[in-house]
């Protein structure tokens, strides 16, 4: 399953100081003026999981293969962003291809870093980047009415449903209010994921700290108003973190990590935090497959079937499943060995119905 996060803001937040660190690999350009990023950069990151280092260590398979996040570093917005100012519509495309947004939000005050509208405000530069992401949608959203009248007033069905949806849709839109607080059936949240509309996906609140913040953040006034923005407005998650810090972590060993975040009085690094609320916003788990070859991890929806599950291998599992042998990865951790899970009757076989859950090892019997 592709996981992809779409990191934006306005220009000076840190963004592409926090996607050079996110990717361990200084490829995105981190300069102190704006548009200096002129193409998105993407970036494939291995997911931290602690039990696929774990389960390799009992497996000892010839390859170890992390799940995955695409990240897009994608330029800075300004107002007027959706009228083509800054770089524009241009832009605002290319976060439509992502399915979260990391809206990296400067909450830091350095006279040396220049803040493209003045003073430090998270809450402005909030519903800056928000209106111009439902401004975008709105115009989107005109123009699907537009083409879709035709169809609707012929009779068709899925016009119709369509119609309708967007004409409830607009005024929402119209009063500054994001796609994804609008109170929707289940047949109209399906519906409405074809219009790819940019305010109706999950936000990630990344409030970028200054080095010396990051131990007492709960204490910084700016974290403070993101966060009750974030209660009272979107439901959304947001994620302190220092950019700085974590470009810092580029060139340490994960030992000499621990050891320095462990000085700063933290427990982990932002970027393991911000991976995990992805995970979360988009309800996302991971099971394992592990043989003598290959140790693997794979996202999946919580909730997923078995036979799900195995399609996300490969197709002809799930059109041949036939029984699941599942062991939690903390069991087996805690025996050491499937023999000794299997005596413990930890080693199960379950069926179609069984809902694989986060940490599961799963060996997967089918036919084709």
């Amino acid at each position: 399953m592709a996981l992809s996060v779409g990191i934006v803001g306005l220009p000076n937040v840190g963004k592409s100081t926090l996607f050079n660190a996110l990717t361990r690999a200084q490829n995105a350009q981190a300069a102190n003026y704006p548009f200096c990023t002129i193409e998105p950069n993407k970036a494939v990151v291995p997911v931290p999981d602690a039990r696929l280092a774990a389960l390799a260590e009992l497996v000892k398979p010839q390859k170890i293969v992390p799940a995955t996040v695409d990240f897009y570093d994608i330029a800075g917005l300004v107002k007027g962003a959706s009228q083509g100012e800054g770089l524009g519509n241009k832009f605002l495309a290319h976060i439509r291809e992502t399915g979260v947004i990391l809206h990296v939000v400067r909450c830091f005050d350095d006279p040396d870093v220049v803040h493209p509208m003045g003073g430090i405000d998270p809450i402005r530069d909030i519903e800056v980047v928000s209106t111009e992401l439902i401004l975008a949608d709105l115009e989107s959203v005109r123009s699907r009415i537009e083409k879709t009248q035709k169809k609707a007033k012929g009779g068709d069905k899925e016009a119709l449903a369509e119609i309708a949806l967007l004409e409830r849709v607009e005024p929402h839109l119209n009063s500054g209010k994001p796609a994804a607080v609008m109170h929707l059936h289940e047949e109209e949240v399906k519906l409405l994921k074809l219009f790819h509309l940019l305010s109706a996906k999950p936000v990630i609140y990344a409030c970028n700290v200054a080095e010396g913040d990051l131990a007492t953040v709960a204490d910084n006034p700016f974290v403070q108003k993101v966060a009750a923005f974030v209660k009272e407005h979107h439901d959304a998650a947001y994620v302190p973190i220092s950019a700085k810090i974590e470009s810092e972590l580029v060139d340490l060993s994960p030992a000499e990590a621990a050891e320095f975040l462990k000085e700063l009085g933290v427990a982990d690094s932002g970027a393991s935090a911000l991976i995990r609320a992805t995970y979360s916003v988009l309800g996302l788990i991971t099971y394992f497959t592990s043989n003598e070859k290959e140790t693997r991890a794979w996202t999946i929806r919580r909730g997923w079937k078995a036979p799900q599950a195995a399609g996300v291998v490969h197709t002809d599992f799930e059109k041949g499943f036939i029984k699941a042998e599942v062991v939690s990865c903390a069991d087996l951790a805690k025996l050491g060995s499937v023999h000794a899970a299997r005596e413990a009757g930890k080693y199960r076989l379950e069926g179609r119905d069984y809902t694989v859950q986060d940490g599961d090892l799963v060996l997967f019997r089918f036919h084709v």
